[in-house]
C-alpha cells in the first residue's frame, strides 16, 4: 500500500505583515509545511527575515501577474485575469521578465525554493503556463502546482466553487504537457481551490479522511487580520483567522495520526 503524504501549503507570504505572522504561527502551532512568497508585496523583506528565523518552514515562489505592481515597469498589474489576457495579447505585458525578476530577487534574498505557483492560478492561462513551465526549467525549481481539486464528498463545498473547479479540468490535459515538456514535477493530487476562505477543522477533517495514496498539496491562506490586512484589496480577510484556527485546531492533528497520513516538505518528495 502507498502511503498518504501531505504538503499543506500557504499562498500570500509577504502580502502583509500580518498575513506573514499567521503563516509562521500556522507552521508552528498547526499542519502547515510550506508557503510561497510574492517577490512584489509590500512585507516581501517582513518574509525573508521570518524564513530566515524558521528554517523548517518550506519557501516557494508565489509568482504574481495580477493585483500589485510590476517590478520592471513600476506600474500596477491587471486587476483580474480577463485582464491580464487581454494585456498578454496586445503585448502590454510581458510574463517572462516578468517572473524571471520576481524568482531572481527571491534567489537573490538566500532563499533556495523548490515550488512555485500563481496568483489567482494564472498559470492555467497556456501563455502564462509555457512561460511558469520554462522558468522552473531555467532555475531548478522542479515543483509547480497542478490546481485541479480531487473530488471530494458532494456536499462539501459551495456548487458554485465545484463549478469553476470542474471547469478547469478542461485545460487539464494540455497543462500536464507542458509541465512534462519542461521536466516539472508536482504533487500527485491537489486540493483547497474550492475550499478557499470557506473551510473549518471539520472540513480539514474531512479531507484527511478522504486522502487519496500519494502526494497532495493543500492549498490555503491562514493569516491574523490586522488594519494592514484590512486596508489591503483582497476578499480573504477575515477567512484568513478563520482558516489560521482550523489549520492549529487538536483535531485535524489527531485525525493525521488516526488516518497514518504524513505531514511532508517539498524537499522531502525529492
Amino acid at each position: 500500500m502507498s502511503e498518504k503524504l501531505l504538503t499543506v501549503n500557504a499562498d500570500d507570504f509577504g502580502y502583509t505583515h500580518d498575513v506573514n505572522s499567521g503563516i509562521v504561527e500556522a507552521h508552528h502551532k498547526g499542519i502547515l509545511t510550506a508557503t510561497t512568497l510574492m517577490a512584489n508585496a509590500p512585507a516581501f523583506d517582513d518574509a525573508v527575515r521570518l524564513s530566515r528565523a524558521n528554517p523548517t518552514l518550506d519557501v516557494g515562489c508565489h509568482l504574481v501577474l495580477v493585483g500589485g505592481t510590476s517590478m520592471l515597469t513600476g506600474e500596477p498589474y491587471p486587476r483580474d485575469v480577463p485582464g491580464l489576457i487581454k494585456a498578454i495579447i496586445m503585448r502590454q505585458i510581458k510574463p517572462y521578465p516578468e517572473l524571471r525578476d520576481q524568482i531572481r530577487k527571491i534567489l537573490h534574498a538566500g532563499l533556495k525554493p523548490l515550488h512555485m505557483d500563481t496568483h489567482k492560478h494564472t498559470h492555467l492561462f497556456p501563455a502564462v503556463l509555457q512561460i511558469v513551465a520554462k522558468l522552473s526549467e531555467e532555475f531548478k525549481i522542479p515543483f509547480v502546482r497542478r490546481p485541479f481539486d480531487f473530488p471530494m464528498r458532494p456536499g462539501k463545498t459551495p456548487i458554485s466553487k465545484r463549478l469553476v473547479a470542474k471547469s478547469f479540468q478542461i485545460v487539464r490535459g494540455k497543462f500536464q504537457q507542458s509541465l512534462a515538456q519542461h521536466n516539472c514535477r508536482s504533487t500527485d493530487f491537489f486540493a483547497g481551490f474550492s475550499l478557499t476562505g470557506a473551510f473549518t477543522a471539520a472540513d480539514l477533517v474531512s479531507l484527511i479522511q478522504e486522502l487519496p495514496e500519494g502526494s497532495t498539496e493543500f492549498m490555503c491562506h491562514p493569516g491574523h487580520c490586522g488594519e494592514e490586512l484590512m486596508a489591503a484589496k483582497t476578499r480573504l480577510k477575515q477567512s484568513r483567522v478563520e482558516e489560521l484556527a482550523a489549520l492549529c485546531a487538536p483535531e485535524v492533528r489527531a485525525a493525521l495520526s488516526e488516518t497514518g497520513v504524513r505531514l511532508v516538505r517539498y524537499g522531502d518528495l525529492v
